[in-house]
């Protein structure tokens, strides 16, 4: 059978609360509230710093991302305009390979109607 020490652990809990003080509650929360409190302002605070910091930072790593994307597009727009360098060069010489033909084709042509 059940023992005395068997009891449900809840057993008479409901019939002792009116005898609870609520004076001494009020108290007693007031205690735990102060006594927890000014942990949970700090820790509120810090928690607000680390954020703005965190906004800050990513501002700033976002600056830094567009300063790179600048700096590539120049690297870029650099490669572009030696490429087009290069490609200009040889149209002049395909130009002047062309005038010389033109020269020598000329002369054959003259001297082809001396002959």
């Amino acid at each position: 059978g059940l023992g005395p020490s068997d009891a449900s652990p809840d057993e008479g809990v409901v019939e002792d609360l009116p005898l609870i003080d609520e004076k001494a509650v009020e108290q007693l929360t007031e205690g735990l509230i102060s006594h927890y409190l000014p942990d949970l302002q700090r820790s509120k605070s810090a928690l607000q710093e680390l954020t703005q910091n965190q906004v800050v930072l990513l501002e700033t790593l976002e600056q830094e991302i567009s300063k790179f994307k600048e700096c590539n597009s120049i690297l870029e727009i650099n490669a572009l305009f030696s490429e087009a360098k290069h490609y200009h060069n040889k149209l002049v010489n395909i130009r002047n390979e062309m005038m010389m033909l033109h020269d020598k084709t000329s002369k054959l042509k003259v001297s082809g109607l001396s002959i």
